[in-house]
């Protein structure tokens, strides 16, 4: 077992996930820096919820390792996982999931409550962050008198509300319309910045991938990377170039990813994974 970076908050080696009979990772290793965003793209069925959800403590891998601030999570016992994300991430799934006796700001308060914080406080925070993603207004309806574009935003006040060590995102603005979408984006990254907040972004949208500051590729559940071709402008910041003169090289070899890999593929890996 070797220890990870120190300046790695995350950092995952060799991870092997079967699911029916079928690998969903196979040898994915990364890190991810504090304070980080941190994109992982790929198409459907890439294995980017997997690896999430392995990064998070949901899901133990069958091969490999993770680590949180030099805490072994594949090592930990179920009630120390649980306290983990309960303590220190946060998550925001693709589709809103709200306790439909709550409303919109007990349900954003519900993580802070959780922690045994007060009421008062966690109604605060709740609060302000209703009103930093416009929906202040609607801080006291219950999730059926929303719309799922609303109660995609209390999911999201919800996950930054606790002030997570570690907010993972998964397809975050799935059901949100293109307007939603970007002022959800910017609310998030900015939230994440002004707060040290370590954000890992599943996404198969290469102007989501856009707003992070390093991507990650996966393919078939494999890491893989890009090969700039000639005449390529990506180089040289060229967007269309991404587009129009790079492709995806094979996956890496089984087991042979390491977290100081190449762990930079850049705004051109964005542009394959859309």
């Amino acid at each position: 077992m070797v220890a990870p970076p120190d300046n790695d908050v995350l950092w995952a080696r060799a991870l092997h996930v079967t699911r029916n009979g079928s690998p969903t990772l196979t040898g994915v290793s990364l890190g991810v820096r504090e304070g980080e965003i941190l994109a992982v793209g790929g198409p459907r069925g890439s294995g980017k919820t997997t690896l999430l959800r392995c990064l998070s403590g949901q899901l133990l891998a069958h091969q490999g390792e993770v680590w949180f601030n030099s805490a072994p999570v594949h090592t930990m016992g179920p009630l120390a996982r649980e306290r983990l994300r309960r303590d220190k991430f946060g998550w925001i799934d693709p589709e809103p999931r709200l306790v439909p006796e709550l409303n919109a700001w007990e349900n954003a308060a519900l993580g802070l409550m959780l922690r045994g914080g007060a009421r008062r406080g966690a109604r605060t925070a709740a609060h302000e962050w209703l009103e930093r993603l416009d929906i202040g207004d609607c801080a006291r309806k219950r999730p059926h008198a929303l719309t799922q574009a609303e109660r995609q935003r209390v999911c999201v006040a919800r996950a930054l509300a606790c002030a997570p060590s570690v907010l993972f995102a998964d397809e975050p603005t799935a059901p949100l319309h293109r307007a939603d979408r970007a002022h959800v984006l910017r609310t998030l990254t900015t939230a994440a910045r002004s707060h040290g907040i370590t954000v890992v972004l599943a996404t198969h949208d290469a102007e989501v991938a856009s707003l992070a500051d390093r991507t990650v590729t996966l393919l078939d559940g494999r890491r893989v990377h890009t090969v700039h071709l000639p005449g390529d402008e990506a180089g040289s910041g060229g967007r269309a170039g991404a587009a129009k003169g790079s492709r995806v090289a094979a996956p890496t070899p089984t087991g042979t990813a390491t977290p100081t890999d190449s762990d930079t593929e850049g705004r051109a890996a964005c542009s394959l994974s859309a």
